[in-house]
């Protein structure tokens, strides 16, 4: 058993919820909307009567680049048209210019305040735009006037994740998935909404409905935090382990270095945060999991290598300084060169106590012929103004040495 080196915190993964936003099917429904709704507006004449038709049919057929200039035209000399309004918001939205839409969307609601179909497409034209609140009064206005339409009761569950109500999320992904069970994206919502109302289990039996052959490298991502909750350690890192191998990603990779780290696993995350370091050189956190790794593994020469080529990358960084401290305080004859950028950095930083303490021991570890005994003892006289429990003289250094006994492993 081994006392953790550091303090390790292991945020838990908050995978993105799948990206199943719709927009539901607007013009084939328009129609008999629209009919119940024209009391306020001006009659159409035949001709417009029959342009509405053919650009409602050609909006059908997924030939919005002939519909959109016969409803623009349309939208301008009858603004009070729900028909025209809900289908031309809807062309602009399904075309990602959801901005352009918002004003024709917003109009048909106004128009048709019974219809569930508008109030579900400005909510979800409000989620594309990250009005989330907005969204979700839309979405639950739509899904009272139509409470099993499962389009809308998904985009309702995403408008109340990313409002931070996962436990109502539930109830609405619920409904999504008994309208498309095979759904795994709306699955892997549900379960993430489980997870994150603080239901662990329910999460893991949405989880296991999703088939091996349908499991994204997020999906391993959730049912490894949702093994790891439950305490199913073995099963959390085989699915962490999945992640990585079917998207060798920097997060893939980081999280299954963390979770080593977690169980003081160290030769399997020494082995994964290299890899992950060559991988990706400009992340940091891999080598800085690699340093702690080989200090937990009681290979303190190996990790001060590591922490101090951390440090002369960033100088100013304290926890860099403070993991290079803890390694260089426990090698017994600690080599000027890995540890000086210790020493520079308590010169540079007089008020970090712990880095001057670490930068005193680090130097009184060194033959007797290297050590400068003088500025150690300035060091430890500076750090002693803040913890005066440690004494003044290098020949004390015993106590303070003493103090550090916490941070090696033990049997």
């Amino acid at each position: 058993m081994y006392f953790s080196p550091t303090p390790i915190s292991r945020s838990i993964i908050r995978p993105w919820l799948a990206g199943v936003l719709v927009f539901c099917c607007m013009a084939a429904g328009l129609t008999l909307a629209g009919r119940a709704q024209q009391a306020g507006s001006a009659p159409m004449s035949i001709a417009d009567r029959n342009a509405l038709r053919t650009a409602l049919d050609a909006y059908d057929q997924g030939q919005a680049a002939t519909a959109e200039p016969l409803l623009r035209d349309l939208a301008t000399r009858y603004p009070k048209n729900y028909e025209v309004n809900e289908a031309l918001g809807g062309i602009y939205a399904e075309s990602n210019n959801v901005a352009e839409a918002l004003p024709y969307l917003q109009r048909a609601c106004k128009i048709a305040p019974k219809q569930a179909l508008a109030h579900a497409n400005l909510g979800a034209a409000y989620l594309k735009l990250g009005r989330s609140a907005d969204a979700v009064l839309e979405l639950q206005h739509a899904s009272l006037l139509e409470p099993r339409n499962g389009a809308t009761q998904s985009n309702l569950g995403q408008a109340l994740m990313l409002t931070r109500q996962p436990a109502k999320a539930v109830t609405a992904f619920r409904v999504a998935v008994e309208a498309q069970p095979k759904d795994w994206d709306l699955r892997y919502n549900l379960a993430l909404a489980l997870y994150e109302s603080g239901d662990a289990q329910q999460a893991g039996t949405v989880l296991t409905k999703i088939p091996d052959e349908a499991m994204t490298d997020q999906t391993h991502l959730l049912a490894g935090d949702v093994n790891e909750k439950l305490g199913n350690f073995k099963a959390a890192v085989l699915h962490y382990q999945a992640a990585a191998q079917r998207n060798p990603s920097d997060t893939n990779l980081y999280t299954l270095t963390l979770e080593f780290l977690r169980h003081w696993t160290w030769d399997e995350a020494i082995q994964i945060a290299e890899y992950g370091a060559k991988r990706y050189p400009a992340s940091t956190h891999f080598k800085a999991a690699e340093g702690i790794a080989l200090y937990g593994n009681n290979k303190y020469p190996e990790a001060v290598v590591v922490f101090a080529s951390l440090l002369a990358k960033d100088p100013e960084n304290a926890l860099n300084a403070d993991l290079l401290g803890r390694s260089c305080s426990l090698v017994a004859e600690s080599a000027s060169a890995d540890c000086s950028g210790l020493e520079e950095f308590a010169q540079r930083h007089p008020e970090n106590a712990r880095a001057a303490m670490y930068a005193a021991t680090s130097i009184l570890h060194r033959p007797t012929a290297e050590q400068d005994t003088a500025k150690a003892e300035k060091l430890l006289q500076h750090e002693n103004r803040t913890n005066p429990i440690y004494l003044l003289s290098p020949a004390g250094m015993h106590r303070v040495t003493g103090c550090l006994g916490w941070l090696r492993p033990i049997a």
